[in-house]
């Protein structure tokens, strides 16, 4: 027997399909051509029994690489799915920690506004007493100003009065107003 065409290998699959469909007509006609084509190429019963049983092997060994090949790929997607879902577990827990901490930091900005008010409050009321002193103190200063001023013009003028009383004592003036005339 020769080798078949895998074209015609699934033409024949095809055509015993049909051959076991429950429609008597596709079935008697599907019947008719395997028996034409069993004629032409001039294949008996017991080779198409030969060439089933050829096909079974290889369709097992087939079957059993693309099954391995399948397993592989499953476990290659399992192990994938597994460290995804590992990995989304650690981006949940660091995610569940920054928003720990964003409340945190809420909390500590909202204490600091709060504290930063009070601070501004109590400034508001340090500079307004502090004017308060000021112009208090303002009154006596201008007082005191007045008195040194005063006690310095009447100092200065007590002065001069002695140094004058002094000088006339030890330098006798003589007086010009006989050269005047």
């Amino acid at each position: 027997m020769s080798q078949m065409d895998p074209r015609e290998i699934k033409i024949l699959s095809d055509i015993l399909a049909l051959v076991l469909e429950d429609q008597k007509g596709q079935s008697e006609t599907a019947l008719e051509a395997i028996k034409a084509r069993a004629r032409r190429d001039g294949i008996t019963g017991g080779a198409l029994k030969n060439l089933f049983q050829t096909l079974a092997p290889d369709i097992d060994r087939l079957t059993a690489a693309r099954k391995a090949r399948e397993d592989t790929e499953i476990r290659t997607l399992e192990s994938t799915i597994h460290t995804l879902r590992i990995q989304l577990h650690d981006r949940g827990e660091v995610l569940n920690r920054m928003e720990h901490n964003l409340r945190i930091v809420r909390g500590n900005n909202e204490n600091l506004k709060s504290q930063l008010h009070v601070m501004q409050t109590a400034h508001a009321e340090a500079r307004h007493m502090l004017s308060m002193k000021m112009m208090e103190n303002s009154y006596p200063r201008l007082m005191i100003i007045f008195v040194a001023v005063m006690a310095g013009l009447l100092a200065g003028i007590a002065g001069t009065q002695l140094f004058h009383l002094f000088y006339t004592a030890f330098h006798p003036v003589t007086d010009n107003a006989r050269y005047l005339y």
